[in-house]
């Protein structure tokens, strides 16, 4: 039985050879603050790759809106701005109200989303990106965790 659960753990591990970095931050109360701008440390050793970069929500029912707004910062380990922009996500659909994501457990869903695809780092070393919600609420319910992951792009 140890090996054959061992072999589960393996083979779960190696099906994501693309990943390079990935975190998330939860929120005790259930709710984004505005104060609340987590910053994620991650390192690109390879700077002759392309990478994907995304930002990952967990929501509830409870967040009041269809879509969110996320400003994200990337900056160097000179704190060197990269890029910045906002984005906009939808976590329902505007008609139905119907959430997307995965569904975890209950009323819980899980999203990742774009931030840069296919950006190449001009050198190797430690890289930041921080998250600020931008919904023009101080409190923006119903928002559990966010979260960065970086990965490899496919090369030919």
């Amino acid at each position: 039985m140890r090996i054959f659960t061992v072999l589960i753990l393996l083979s779960l591990f190696s099906c994501d050879q693309s990943r390079v970095y990935e975190q998330q931050v939860d929120f005790p109360d259930k709710a984004w603050l505005v104060s609340n701008q987590p910053r994620f440390e991650f390192e690109i050793k390879d700077h002759t790759r392309n990478y994907n970069l995304y930002y990952t929500v967990r929501n509830s029912l409870e967040f009041p809106f269809s879509r969110i707004f996320v400003t994200y910062t990337l900056s160097d380990s000179t704190s060197q701005q990269q890029k910045k922009d906002l984005l906009s996500a939808y976590l329902f659909d505007q008609k139905t109200g119907e959430p997307f994501g995965d569904s975890g457990i209950g009323d819980l869903f899980d999203h990742r989303f774009p931030i840069v695809t296919n950006y190449h780092f001009d050198r190797p070393g430690k890289y930041f990106i921080q998250l600020e919600q931008f919904n023009r609420l101080d409190t923006l319910k119903g928002i559990m965790a966010v979260g960065i992951r970086v990965e490899t792009t496919s090369q030919e």
